[in-house]
């Protein structure tokens, strides 16, 4: 038996995890990222833990890798990622490549979440759907086909970048328009403002009895279904799912889909994501078990070849 491995990169820590084939966890560990030691450190830190957690489990050979990163993955680098120094400059696609020694797939964490809710959550099965995260970022996974949909430049669904009025500051001036608005960091930035102290979102939605923090988080509401009710409308899935923290606010997922039946004229059926806290690592298992597979696939289109081959060379063929 062989084991595939996760890897989540995060702005404070890395999360790793063994599974079986079939994506059954065998052990986890984590560390903290440390930014501050630059890219390269994080990497072989990361690459060093693996080889550990590897060994501890004990179960079989390393078969394949996947990884889930912040930012937008292009080829071998990832781009818009300025939560560790460094990391944009980086080929870290073959830096892990070269350090574990199998296939890695890497995509971006949004993306990854979205394989986990394909191969085992509430897109499993779905040929046309959307993942949408609202936590302490925002961004969506689109899935067509049945696959997790990256587009031309490893950005579809880079939906925090979506603009909300005219003419107001948008990514060339640094900023990202829904994101601000409707991320928890976003909330908890404007929630901090209103009230004069520092808060978290979920603390405001504890607090939505003050009428000034209830107009917050329902004009936040209102721009996110605006959001998704439009891709909604652009895409035609069969079901969107709801993931990260802001899922779990009750009043959250029947205002969406108040507005999803208001709007769309095909309205898609909208769910709470199956995978909350963890939702990036088990995505980083599926990431992996997707290179599993195509290896897989490689390897018996390889042997199919040669076997026709030797029969085109036998005598008498």
């Amino acid at each position: 038996m062989s084991v595939v491995l996760g890897i989540d990169f995060g702005g404070t820590k890395i999360a790793l995890a063994t599974a079986t084939e079939s994506g059954r966890i065998l052990r986890r560990t984590r560390l903290e990222t440390r930014a501050r030691d630059g890219a390269p450190t994080v990497v072989r830190r990361a690459v060093a833990a693996a080889h550990d957690l590897v060994a501890e489990t004990g179960a079989g050979p390393l078969s394949a890798v996947g990884v889930s990163t912040f930012g937008v993955v292009r080829g071998e680098r990832v781009v818009l990622a300025p939560n560790v120094p460094g990391w944009e400059e980086l080929p870290l696609r073959g830096l892990l490549r070269s350090g574990l020694g199998v296939q890695v797939h890497l995509d971006n964490d949004v993306n990854a979440a979205t394989a986990a809710e394909v191969r085992w959550g509430r897109l499993s099965g779905v040929d046309t759907g959307l993942y949408v995260n609202v936590g302490t970022g925002l961004g969506a996974g689109i899935v067509a086909g049945g696959s997790v949909l990256s587009g031309a430049n490893g950005a579809a669904g880079e939906i925090g970048y979506v603009l909300t009025s005219p003419g107001q500051p948008a990514y060339a001036a640094g900023h990202a328009p829904l994101e601000e608005y409707v991320s928890g960091s976003g909330l908890a930035r404007r929630g901090s403002d209103l009230i004069g102290r520092d808060v978290a979102a979920h603390e405001l939605f504890e607090m939505r009895d003050d009428p000034e923090v209830a107009e917050l988080l329902e004009e936040a509401l209102d721009r996110l279904g605006m959001a998704v009710a439009n891709l909604a409308i652009a895409l035609d899935p069969e079901r969107v799912v709801l993931g990260g923290g802001m899922a779990a606010e009750t009043s959250v997922l029947p205002r969406l889909q108040a507005l999803l039946k208001s709007a769309v004229p095909f309205p898609p059926r909208l769910e709470q994501a199956r995978f909350a806290g963890d939702a990036s690592l088990v995505g980083a298992i599926a990431l992996a078990l997707d290179a599993r597979d195509a290896q897989d696939a490689l390897d018996a289109l390889d042997a199919l070849n040669e076997s026709q081959e030797a029969t085109q060379e036998a005598p008498g063929a």
